[in-house]
Parts: structure tokens; C-alpha cells; sequence
């Protein structure tokens, strides 16, 4: 049992190290005092187990670890006009949303007296009683990329929770520890995996939870966004409230016709436009083959894309909305070249009307 008695003497360092609320910190602490007992116990193994998990579960959650909030509204639109191309409505109702969230940030600083700069807020400022943004487009048009996009200009950690084929709202929620295979939630461990209680969580296609279960999910929703109840949150497994409200929440979905009216209450829908061919050309030349070159260790100049084909790579199959297609089609052609370069067959390589037909079957 020294193997017990070592995890024992950590967790107890831990516990010692945090700032746990009171209740919690009693309670881990009868915790580790009964494995303590039992611990040459060959009969209280599971339980010992268990406990275990739960203690280590408690010590891992950020119960006051933050990041700095440095949001430059500058640096932030350079930053989303280099890796979005287009998209500028969406963009600027973005910033003005971040503009909104750091003057009210600042205002909060200037009544507690904190005397920061205008620029650097901390303790999740800006998310207070913020309206959640929940980016609605079809599939591929960048909803995901933008989020993140908003972490990285906020300097925020992102999280992101699928939503999409969510059967049990328990799974959000978490088990309760009375169940064997109990864990807890994905809103924990988001939490437990940014290291912070302030990240950016995107909650990903909340339209497309598993239809019998919709209610269900939609209430833990409706508790996540509303901040007079997410500031005590309870994970079924964690039994114990958990703050979050400095969580800065962003939804996406496919359409809001299946999201419940509690739930759009609370939310600012931001519609993502199509891309045209025009767009997804430009894209394909400054983002996408660029990074997939690099993704797969070829260099910038190994593969040239003749104009006359941009048009046929863009729309091989007819209209697509997003970009997951013309992702999917550019890597092809990537992956041939890599293999031939690999073969010895050339170092650069040209994609013309007479050799597209070698790169994509499609032709």
C-alpha cells in the first residue's frame, strides 16, 4: 500500500497549496483522512479508488487560476484579417462585441479601485452579464476558427465542447459518484483542461443535440448562459457548485430552428455569409495550400496551381457553402506530391490541364 501512502502525501501538499472553499476543503480532507484508515484495507480497494479520483478530480479544477485579459482591439483586427479572409460584417460585429466587453471591463476595474491599465484587465471582467455570440452559418463557412480567434485576441485559453450527437444531458453534467463508471461532465473537464476558470468554451453546433434528449440539454444551457446560475454550476460528480461565471461562452450552430427560445434568449446570433467561387479561390491560394504545405513538409514553391485550375478544384462537384470540401480536394493534390517527391519522381511539381487529371480522380 505505498503506492497509496505516496498519492496520499501529494494530495495532501495540494490540498494544502489551494485555496478551496471551505466546505470542499473539510470535505477532502475527512476524504483523505478515511483512505488513511483504510488503506490496508484489501476490501476497500474500489472505494479507496474512487475517492482517490475524486480528491485528485478536485485538486486538478482551477478553483482560482486566471489569465490576464490583454484585448487590443488593433492587434485584434489584424489578427482576424490574417487568418480569415472575407467575412467582414462578422468581423466587425465581433470587435465592436470586444469593444463593449473591455469598456465594461474597464469601468468594473475603475469602480474596485484597481488600478490597471485600460488594456490588461483581469478576474474575467470583460464576461460579466456579457450577451453569449452564437455564429450561425452552414458547414465549413469558419464558425469554429473565429472562435478561437476571439480567445487569441482576448489572450484567453480555449476550450471547445461538441455538441453535435449529444445524447444525455448528464454528459454535460456528469455522473453521479453513487454509479461505477461515474465521471464528471465536459463543462469540467473543458475547465480542468484550460487550467483556468476564464477561458473562451465554445459550445460547438448546439443545434444538433440527439433530438430525444433536446430538453434535457437545453435546460443545462439555459443554467450555463444565464449568469445568475452559472455562478454555481454543480457537476453531478463534483457535487459541489463551481463559478462560471468568468467563462466567456460562444455558441455555433447550423440553424436556431431546433435551439429552444430559452436558450436563443440568451444568445446574439451572428449569421456567417457563403462563401463564392471568387472567395474560396483566394482563400485556397493564402490559406489553405499554404498551410497544408507545411502540415505535410513540403515547401512553398513545390507545388504550382495554374490559374485556368483554381476555378475546377474550387467547384469539382458542384456548389459547396464552406471550405471543408475545397480543404479536402487541395490535400489530395498535397499528398499525391508528397509521395512523389518521396519516390524520387521530382522535388516541384505543376498542376496544369494536362496533369490535373493525375492529381484528382474527379477529371
Amino acid at each position: 500500500m505505498g503506492k497509496i501512502a505516496d498519492e496520499l502525501s501529494t494530495l495532501r501538499r495540494k490540498v494544502k497549496e489551494l485555496t478551496l472553499p471551505p466546505q470542499l476543503a473539510s470535505r477532502v480532507s475527512d476524504d483523505i483522512e478515511q483512505i488513511d484508515r483504510l488503506q490496508n484495507d484489501i476490501t476497500a480497494v474500489v472505494h479507496i479508488e474512487q475517492m482517490l479520483d475524486y480528491i485528485d478530480l478536485v485538486v486538478s479544477l482551477p478553483w482560482n487560476e486566471r489569465t490576464v485579459d490583454a484585448l487590443d482591439l488593433v492587434k485584434a483586427k489584424e489578427m482576424f484579417q490574417k487568418n480569415h479572409y472575407g467575412l467582414d460584417e462578422v468581423k466587425d460585429r465581433i470587435l465592436e462585441y470586444l469593444a463593449v466587453l473591455k469598456l465594461r471591463g474597464t469601468d468594473l476595474m475603475k469602480r474596485e479601485g484597481n488600478e490597471e491599465t485600460d488594456a490588461t484587465l483581469t478576474h474575467g471582467s470583460f464576461a460579466r452579464r456579457a450577451p453569449i455570440l452564437c455564429l450561425v452559418g452552414l458547414v465549413g463557412t469558419g464558425k469554429t476558427t473565429l472562435a478561437k480567434s476571439i480567445a487569441q485576441a482576448m489572450g484567453r485559453r480555449f476550450v471547445r465542447i461538441p455538441f453535435g450527437g449529444m445524447s444525455d444531458a448528464l454528459e454535460l453534467r456528469g455522473q453521479s459518484r453513487v454509479r461505477p463508471d461515474a465521471e464528471i461532465g465536459l463543462i469540467l473537464k473543458g475547465l480542468r483542461y484550460a487550467g483556468t476558470k476564464n477561458p473562451v468554451m465554445l459550445l460547438d453546433e448546439i443545434d444538433r443535440v440527439a433530438e430525444h434528449a433536446r430538453g434535457d440539454i437545453m435546460g443545462v444551457l439555459v443554467e450555463l448562459l444565464d449568469p445568475e446560475q452559472n455562478k454555481a454550476f454543480t457537476d453531478h460528480y463534483l457535487d459541489f457548485p463551481f463559478d462560471l461565471s468568468e467563462v466567456l461562452f460562444v455558441a455555433t450552430a447550423n440553424n436556431t430552428a431546433t435551439i429552444s427560445t430559452a436558450v436563443l434568449d440568451r444568445l446574439e446570433p451572428i449569421q456567417m455569409p457563403s462563401y463564392t467561387d471568387e472567395e474560396k479561390i483566394r482563400i485556397a491560394k493564402d490559406y489553405v495550400l499554404p498551410s497544408l504545405l507545411k502540415e505535410s513538409g513540403l515547401g512553398p514553391d513545390q507545388i504550382i496551381i495554374d490559374d485556368t485550375i483554381w476555378p475546377k478544384i474550387v467547384r469539382p462537384l458542384g456548389y459547396d457553402a464552406g471550405i471543408r470540401s475545397l480543404e479536402r480536394t487541395i490535400n489530395t493534390i498535397v499528398r499525391k506530391v508528397a509521395r512523389e517527391v518521396v519516390e524520387g519522381k521530382g522535388t516541384k511539381f505543376r498542376v496544369t490541364e494536362e496533369t490535373v487529371k493525375s492529381y484528382l480522380q474527379i477529371y
